[in-house]
């Protein structure tokens, strides 16, 4: 079976959402795939690195660039095991996108391993995947996952849910959970 996992990207993901599982991944044995449409193998997005500084919502600064190590032309879902989907403002524009939202469903239909979080809803949602599961993301994402037929998971900044194939946490705070979650969905066995 394929160790192979897809990262879709886009300019402003949240720069944690997006290194992290990213590194994690990689240490543990995954070749990801970091994809971005109209971005080939080479080119790099623009990350923001969103913070909870006490105001009402989270506060946004400019991160790092990401290289993008994969052509999104080339994307075959079957060549995967799962699918990873930070949030930050990506999601918005990249739901845009046909072959985003086909390749989404496609992950879900196959019932593959997905994990989303924060904005990472928002693909889900457009995707029309959220139908009868739990989903957990941003407060503010809150609407799109109940208007998308889902219950919106209203937990802890640190935690993270499983719905099935489907794996949700709010924000960055939540990776040791979130990442922990989509693992044992992706069927690992991590012994220490």
């Amino acid at each position: 079976m394929s160790k192979q996992i897809l990262m879709l990207v886009g300019d402003y993901a949240e720069d944690y959402e997006t290194m992290v599982p990213f590194q994690f991944l990689t240490a543990l044995g995954y070749t990801v795939h970091a994809v971005c449409p109209d971005k080939k193998t080479g080119d790099h997005i623009a990350t923001a690195i969103h913070d909870f500084e006490g105001e009402q919502t989270y506060s946004e600064k400019r991160g790092h660039n990401f290289a993008i190590n994969y052509d999104f032309d080339q994307v075959k879902t079957e060549d995967y095991v799962g699918l990873v989907i930070p949030g930050g403002r990506a999601p918005e524009y990249l739901r845009m996108n046909d072959r985003v939202i086909e390749i989404v469903r496609e992950f879900d239909h196959a019932e593959k391993a997905i994990a989303a979080v924060c904005h990472g809803a928002q693909l889900l949602a457009a995707a029309d995947v959220l139908k009868n599961r739990t989903c957990s993301a941003y407060p503010a994402c809150a609407a799109e996952v109940k208007m998308a037929g889902g219950t919106y998971a209203d937990i802890a900044v640190t935690d993270a849910v499983t719905d099935g194939h489907l794996v949700t946490a709010p924000a960055w705070p939540a990776h040791p959970a979130w990442m922990a979650q989509f693992v044992k969905a992706l069927g690992a066995n991590i012994q220490i």
